[in-house]
C-alpha cells in the first residue's frame, strides 16, 4: 500500500457531534449550578448589549472554537 492509497476510517457525525453538544451542555450548565446569581447579573449585563457586541461575541466565540479544532487536531 502506497502513501497515496491509506485507507481512512470513515467518521459517524453521530459519533462526533452527540458527545460534542453533551459537553457543550455541561460547560453552560456550570455557571448557572455553581453560582446563579452571578449567572443570572452576567445574563441581565448581555440584553443590554446591542446587536452588534452580540454579533462581535458569537464570532470571536466561533474563531476561538475554529482555533481550538485547529490546534489540537
Amino acid at each position: 500500500m502506497t502513501i497515496g492509497e491509506q485507507v481512512r476510517n470513515p467518521v459517524n457525525l453521530g459519533d462526533i457531534l452527540v458527545p460534542a453538544l453533551a459537553l457543550m451542555l455541561v460547560i453552560e450548565g456550570l455557571l448557572p449550578f455553581l453560582s446563579p446569581t452571578t449567572w443570572r447579573e452576567a445574563f441581565t449585563r448581555m440584553t443590554q448589549l446591542n446587536d452588534g457586541q452580540i454579533r462581535f461575541m458569537g464570532l470571536i466565540s466561533m474563531l476561538a472554537g475554529l482555533l481550538l479544532l485547529f490546534l489540537f487536531r
